[in-house]
């Protein structure tokens, strides 16, 4: 009787335990978001079933989104996208294993955060007004801070009137460049005024609140800017070095640093 009972136990397949899976962690490749950053969430499982479905659930300004995560093995991983500043988003990570068990992590949450932007880093940097055609002109903004600048709202004018304003999208990064490009509209995101090399005038750089920021002037105002002619200048009219320098002629250079030497031009205002 011994022996057929252990003959008869040896023939049933031992039954494979079924549970459900454990979230081990659960991280984020950004410990502080600003709004430009999509945030990765991956998350780690163990257990004898591998995971089948994983979801990641967030939400953000009161809208829940649920978006499905991808991977491999025991790690897994789903995208967040930017979010506006300030906003909190709570997130936690739903996981189905092969055998259909579900385990919920618990909930997370992380806040956007900007850092301070400092508009007083802006300068006007180069001024191009001798291209054989208007859509070759530009005006050059510096940034001189160490994080990157949104323009949305900065303002250009020209001769007292406004004749450009930044859009979301257009960024400054760090101590680098922004050029507009294209005088008298004849380019999608250029200046809508004209601009001589041989004529008096006055650039203004201005913050989303109206306070200037910095200022190019060549002559006088006297009856009217661009009243009064100038030396015809064939090259660009450069900070060196950038941001800060006087303001020295030079080849073009837009979107790029200025060149490190120039020819000075008594007509500007320093």
């Amino acid at each position: 009787m011994m022996a057929v009972s252990v003959l008869f136990a040896a023939c049933v397949e031992d039954k494979v335990y079924e549970g459900p899976s454990t979230i081990d962690a659960v991280t984020t490749n950004i410990a502080s978001p600003t709004s430009d950053d999509a945030v990765i969430v991956t998350a780690q499982f163990s257990g004898l079933q591998a995971p089948e479905t994983v979801t990641l659930t967030y939400t953000a300004n009161g809208s829940k989104q649920d978006v499905q995560m991808t991977g491999s093995g025991n790690t897994w991983t789903g995208v967040i996208p930017p979010q506006p500043d300030k906003t909190t988003v709570k997130y936690f990570v739903t996981v189905v294993n092969t055998a259909k068990f579900t385990t919920v992590s618990k909930e997370l949450e992380y806040v956007v955060g900007d850092p301070p932007i400092e508009y007083d880093k802006l300068k006007l940097n180069e001024l191009f007004g001798a291209a054989d055609t208007d859509a070759g002109k530009f005006i050059e903004i510096y940034n001189g801070s160490n994080n990157p600048i949104k323009l949305k709202d900065v303002v250009l004018k020209k001769d007292g009137k406004e004749t450009w304003i930044g859009i979301d999208g257009e960024v400054i990064p760090a101590h680098g460049v922004w050029a507009v490009i294209g005088a008298k509209g004849t380019t999608e995101r250029g200046f809508s005024s004209g601009f001589s090399a041989k004529k008096s005038v006055l650039v203004e750089l201005l913050d989303p609140n109206g306070n200037l920021l910095d200022k190019f002037q060549r002559g006088e105002e006297a009856d009217g800017w661009g009243n009064q002619s100038q030396t015809n200048v064939k090259g660009s009219w450069s900070r060196i070095p950038d941001g800060s320098g006087n303001w020295m002629i030079t080849d073009p250079t837009a979107g790029t640093l200025n060149a490190k030497t120039g020819e000075p031009d008594e007509t500007v205002v320093q």
